[in-house]
């Protein structure tokens, strides 16, 4: 298998490794592989797949729908909705979105390193920038979506009685959703607004928890 230069870059350069030395692979697909060094240098090398380590994990149909905001702050929800389970990721323009557009490559570039770093065999698909109003237009209404609705601070809610099968997550940006926003939602049945707690939470905050409760009630954490 012959590697790119950024690949060949970073396991010979940065991680210093060289001709016999192991490494874990994977596409997306077939599941973790065990390969071994044949060549390397900073510009490119070969490896040598010796055989499968591990099957392929797929997250469960969960996505992921965020208003973006500050660019570091932005990055951490990619890279934890990557390791917490997300299928998709899907940033979305708000009336209160901070951020005109983004950088998908490099929102892409993060929930792959973080599938690396946890492991994973999986990589979730970042979308580009989509104005929230069309992204409700066009949406499947067989796809449910839980709404972290700021507005109903309180007791955190389990999900019981919801049921399972293709669902996505939305959380909005700091300052939270407009008035007409939130009408909009609360008159769409493919839409559950629920409480994350008894605290207003961060953008990037409530997108964690709300992953976590959706995961630990429908997801793949039971």
């Amino acid at each position: 298998m012959p590697l790119t230069a950024d690949q060949a870059n970073y396991l010979f350069a940065v991680m210093r490794l060289g001709p016999g030395d192991r490494v874990a692979l994977f596409n997306g697909q077939d599941g973790e592989w065990t390969a071994e060094v044949v060549e390397g240098s900073k510009r490119g090398g070969v490896l040598r797949c010796l055989g499968l380590a591990a099957p392929q994990l797929n997250p469960p149909d969960l996505w992921l729908l965020f208003a973006p905001i500050k660019k570091e702050r932005t990055d951490f929800i990619v890279e934890k909705a990557a390791e917490l389970g997300c299928a998709k990721i899907l940033p979305v323009q708000t009336e209160f979105t901070n951020a005109a557009r983004i950088k998908q490559d490099r929102l892409q570039a993060h929930a792959l390193e973080a599938a690396e770093q946890c492991l994973g065999t999986y990589v979730p698909e970042v979308s580009d920038l989509q104005p929230l109003q069309k992204v409700l237009k066009d949406w499947n209404p067989e796809r449910r979506i839980l709404w972290g609705d700021e507005s109903l601070v309180g007791p955190a809610q389990t999900l019981a009685g919801v049921t399972p099968g293709p669902w996505a997550i939305l959380v909005g940006p700091e300052g939270g959703f407009s008035e007409t926003e939130r009408r909009q939602l609360r008159a769409l049945p493919f839409v559950t607004p629920v409480s994350l707690g008894p605290r207003i939470l961060r953008a990037d905050t409530a997108a964690c928890a709300a992953i976590t409760l959706w995961q630990s009630a429908l997801g793949d954490w039971r």
